[in-house]
């Protein structure tokens, strides 16, 4: 399952409800994108959350 490294943001599950309150069940994504980092003095490949990653760039 794609998990941000940093805050651990995953996929949320719940239900779409019409007005007739007929429900089905739906998905929430988060906004995970692939980047390089060092981390550990390596190069390494993780997903993380544009929210983190907005965080990772101002706080540089």
């Amino acid at each position: 399952m794609a998990k941000c490294y940093f805050t651990g943001k995953h996929k949320q599950f719940g239900q779409s409800r019409s007005h007739a309150l007929n429900s089905s069940k739906r998905s929430w994504k988060p906004n995970l994108q692939r980047r390089r980092m060092l981390i550990d003095g390596k190069m390494q490949t993780v997903m993380v959350s544009t929210k983190a990653l907005r965080t990772l760039v101002k706080g540089s």
